[in-house]
């Protein structure tokens, strides 16, 4: 299998775990919108359940395909959350936000009594960091913000240039919340906790894309099929 078949058989399999009446989360990216298409045939096929999604890009989604859509406004209890990562460890910490909407992300899944990331196999990697881990931050003072995150990573065993997000037209990248993100490029994250409270002490820091104990299990398909991990 590619990496699109390895993403849509990682997705199918997140199906097994969809139970009818379940409020649900829903994850952006790309393996993310393969469960999405699936859930939406479930869905038409009189699967009855209700989803918060994590992005503008999938609330459009979600709602093309038919899911009954609410917010944690009005459900601020979710049963599962199913989501993609840009890298996931041994014990399932992530790294999440290449997508752009790792707050909400981290919001919707800290609301779920479970969540569940798909993955196809490029995704397992030993040590966090080869992937620029997503950092996002208030425009206002974000010079000093970014200063302030490549100290915070450094003092983590981590040094690495973090480098603002862009569109092609040169302008920053803005996230559905309104602010702007950092890539910090550092290579590999010895002690993701210890950078985890560094980067969350960073005033002008809104969140980062490390999700520490917060995914349950992973769903990861390579070549040879579909495993799931569950945190040990």
């Amino acid at each position: 299998m590619n990496a699109e078949a390895q993403k849509r058989a990682a997705s199918a399999r997140a199906l097994e775990f969809v139970r009818p009446g379940m409020r649900l989360g829903l994850g952006s990216g790309s393996t993310a919108k393969h469960f999405v298409d699936l859930l939406g045939e479930r869905v038409r096929a009189g699967l009855d359940i209700v989803a918060v999604p994590t992005s503008e890009a999938t609330r459009a989604q979600a709602a093309g395909v038919g899911i009954a859509l609410t917010t944690l406004d009005d459900t601020p209890e979710l049963d599962l959350t199913i989501d993609g990562a840009d890298e996931i460890a041994p014990d399932l910490t992530l790294i999440k936000g290449g997508g752009g909407a790792l707050l909400r992300e981290k919001i919707v899944a800290s609301a779920s009594a479970r969540m569940i990331v798909i993955a196809d196999q490029s995704k397992w990697v030993p040590t966090l960091g080869r992937f620029p881990l997503p950092i996002e931050i208030a425009p206002f003072g974000a010079a000093a913000t970014h200063r302030a995150v490549e100290a915070a990573a450094a003092a983590a065993g981590c040094k690495g240039p973090a480098v603002l997000r862009k569109e092609q037209n040169g302008h920053a990248f803005v996230t559905d919340g309104g602010h702007w993100i950092l890539d910090a490029q550092l290579q590999r994250i010895p002690d993701p906790p210890e950078l985890a409270a560094r980067l969350g002490r960073v005033p002008g820091v809104m969140e980062h894309g490390l999700f520490i104990g917060i995914a349950q299990a992973a769903i990861v398909a390579g070549p040879d099929g579909v495993r799931v991990i569950e945190r040990p």
